[in-house]
């Protein structure tokens, strides 16, 4: 038995540091496909949420199509238990991200993996109850046009696994639902 010990200890090591098989860390949980990946700065710690991300990659899969900019965005308002909230032509919730206020998109690299960009490279079309006037897009960094409302970046949620959910309200304080009106919903 005491030639186990150091390899035992060892072990338990590398588990404490992989996360102890308890909730995985938000950029490992998901495997994310190429498109979500971003090569300019990394992202702070504080943008990385705390909530444990349960999503497959069907998920990540799922909002690539959106996410990868291939083509026109949609835009759609609907009812949720938080009220009338933005969401994309699948019905995925639409959030933005508080450090965005100045307009400009700062959710990259593995920020962005989790919580990937609604983009565009054609036209946004927004549905009922929507002014398309209050619609642009921003320059990212990392490559593609990211659909706003006002001044707000939009992005999806990879934890959102089915259209109307809103899992990633108010994580860490920074990521809010939009309302019609462009503005958080807190």
């Amino acid at each position: 038995m005491r030639n186990l010990r150091p390899t035992i200890a060892i072990a338990a090591l590398l588990v404490a540091a992989c996360g102890g098989g308890a909730s995985p860390s938000p950029s490992s949980a998901v495997t994310q496909p190429a498109s979500f990946a971003a090569s300019s700065a990394s992202s702070p710690a504080s943008q990385e949420p705390t909530a444990s991300v349960q999503a497959g990659a069907s998920t990540a899969a799922s909002a690539s199509a959106e996410a990868s900019g291939s083509g026109e965005a949609t835009v759609m308002v609907a009812d949720s238990g938080l009220g009338e909230i933005l969401v994309d032509a699948q019905g995925r919730t639409l959030y933005l991200f508080t450090p965005d206020e100045a307009g400009e998109p700062t959710c990259y690299d593995a920020c962005a993996a989790t919580w990937p960009p609604l983009l565009a490279d054609g036209e946004i079309t927004v549905g009922e109850g929507l002014d398309d006037a209050d619609f642009s897009t921003a320059a990212r960094t990392d490559g593609g046009e990211q659909v706003r409302i006002g001044n707000w970046p939009l992005y999806l949620f990879a934890n959102d696994a089915a259209p109307g959910d809103t899992n990633g309200q108010g994580v860490n304080d920074v990521w809010l639902v939009v309302g019609p009106d462009g503005e958080p919903i807190r």
